[in-house]
């Protein structure tokens, strides 16, 4: 026991202990294990005392108020830009005195300011499509080259509970808002809710924006019944709900109140004229490297022919895909199809027009894709006018970021003209694109 009570002694303690130890009558020798420096090692692993928890309690509440105070003038924007002090917003509360072994000043909160201020900016970027068109067209009548529809971007997230997405399109016409909408992604019940002007969800093809469409030109279907180059585009409300179904399936229904004017296809007489669009779809997987979509879309709204006239649209649309999992960089494979009919009334008679197309699209390599589309198309106005047309197209992808796309395509018009036609499209992106629905 003296053996292990003197390893906290003094030293002068120890060497009168072990002389002790070498003269065992000597009665003195006891003494060294009832010395106060024995104690020492006890009272430094004895648990902190009610006064240095205070103390620690309360260092840490003024540290969550300094953090509040930061988060405050972060969300009012009043931090300093950089090379401006970065004390001045930490004085609004007392800071706890440092810890002497931790000298110097502080580098990371100097640069703090200027690291987060990028987080209120939204992402942009920026895509050019340009256009050369070669042949004959008298029913069209592309101009030879063209800066098209290039298209400006502005994405971000909005609070915990929204995004915003802003998309504006330019050409050699000028510009316009193509889609400027706030997307809720916190609702209840699985329900999606976008505010704004964006692309209706009819069908596959019209919500997609002209960059993402698998040729340099719309079908025949969504110009001739669903409004023109542009397609269908409103301003309104619209809701999706994931619907529940047995197996892996996914599915999903989508209703959207829209204003009652859209290009050629709706004109509102007046503000009570709304219009309306449903699309319900489903998707799942056939196989490890197979999935299929099928989609249906119903819309209809006022076409202004007469005080309570109004246009009907009914459409079907499908989509497989073929993408194995070992070959995937180098194979894959898509059909594609869709089915729009629209129903006009019409003071002069009413007219009920369908159009169809069927696409194809094929990956020869890492960066080559050739494709083939057919296509026909009654008027929207004039359901006795027929347009046909078929096309072939290869796509060369250098990077992710730019494309290179041919397409020979010959088209019959209702007015008797045959035109054929070489498309040559060139796509380049710049900055940061958000993603867009699969």
């Amino acid at each position: 026991m003296a053996i292990v009570l003197g390893l906290g002694l003094h030293p002068a303690a120890r060497a009168d202990e072990k002389a002790g130890q070498g003269t065992p009558s000597a009665g003195p020798a006891q003494e060294p294990r009832a010395t106060a420096p024995a104690q020492q090692p006890a009272r430094a692993s004895a648990p902190p005392t009610a006064e240095e928890v205070e103390a620690l309690r309360r260092e840490i509440e003024d540290l969550k108020k300094q953090i509040q105070t930061l988060r405050d003038q972060l969300r009012a924007g009043f931090l300093p830009d950089k090379g401006t002090s970065a004390a001045a917003p930490v004085q609004m509360a007392p800071p706890p005195p440092p810890p002497p072994a931790a000298p110097g000043p502080p580098t990371t909160p100097a640069a703090a300011p200027s690291q987060t201020s990028n987080y209120f900016n939204p992402s942009v970027s920026v895509i050019g499509n340009y256009l050369g068109v070669g042949g004959s067209n008298g029913t069209e009548n592309l101009p030879s080259s063209s800066l098209r529809e290039s298209e400006v971007s502005f994405q971000a997230i909005v609070d915990p509970y929204a995004r915003a997405d802003f998309f504006l399109s330019f050409g050699e016409e000028g510009g316009d808002v193509e889609e400027g909408f706030v997307t809720f992604t916190s609702l209840p019940a699985r329900l999606l809710a976008k505010v704004g002007r964006m692309r209706t969800a009819f069908g596959k093809i019209n919500p997609l924006h002209l960059h993402l469409l698998p040729w340099p030109d719309e079908p025949l279907p969504l110009v001739n019944l669903l409004g023109g180059e542009e397609g269908w585009i409103g301003t309104g409300l619209s809701v999706a709900l994931l619907v529940p179904l047995p197996g892996e399936i996914f599915s999903e229904a989508t209703v959207q109140v829209l204003r009652g004017d859209s290009g050629e296809l709706f004109a509102a007489p007046d503000r009570g004229s709304l219009a309306y669009n449903g699309h319900y779809r489903i998707f799942s997987d056939l196989t490890e490297a197979t999935n299929l979509e099928v989609g249906l879309s119903y819309g209809q709204g006022p076409n202004g022919r007469a005080p309570r006239s109004g246009t009907r649209l009914e459409g079907i649309d499908a989509t497989l895909r073929w993408k194995p999992l070992r070959t995937a960089t180098y194979r894959s494979a898509s059909l594609r199809g869709e089915f729009i009919r629209s129903r006009r009334e019409d003071p002069l008679g009413d007219q009920a027009a369908e159009g169809w197309f069927l696409s194809g699209e094929y990956q020869l390599a890492k960066r080559w894709f050739t494709g083939a589309r057919i296509e026909s198309s009654e008027h929207a106005d004039d359901a006795a006018q027929t347009d046909r047309g078929k096309a072939l197209l290869l796509t060369f992808w250098p990077t992710e970021f730019s494309q290179l796309r041919g397409e020979l395509r010959r088209r019959e018009y209702a007015d008797g003209e045959r035109a054929d036609e070489l498309l040559l499209q060139l796509q380049f992106a710049i900055g940061a694109h958000g993603a867009h629905p699969f």
